[in-house]
């Protein structure tokens, strides 16, 4: 079954939250990914923070045409939620 990605919202300078097609969430961050000349200017958030849905691959994609498959980000290792602390 080939996933493609719904939804995606940014949740902080290098995470997204990602709908799936198949009605999974994934809150992933992406700093580690973020090497090699494609994806350089993501490292500044408020590029990476223009991070779009493409129509036609269905995945998480920026401006230059960066971009990372729906499989690479649906087994990505969930970023953990923060913690809301008392007031």
């Amino acid at each position: 079954m080939i996933i493609h990605i719904t939804a995606v919202q940014v949740m902080g300078p290098f995470s997204l939250a990602v709908t799936f097609d198949n009605g999974a969430h994934r809150r992933v961050n992406l700093r580690p990914e973020l090497y090699g000349p494609m994806f350089e200017p993501l490292r500044d958030p408020a590029y990476f923070a223009r991070a779009y849905v493409d129509s036609d691959s269905r995945t998480v994609t920026w401006p230059n045409g960066a971009d990372f498959a729906p499989d690479f980000l649906y087994e990505l290792a969930a970023e953990a939620s923060p913690v809301e602390q008392p007031a």
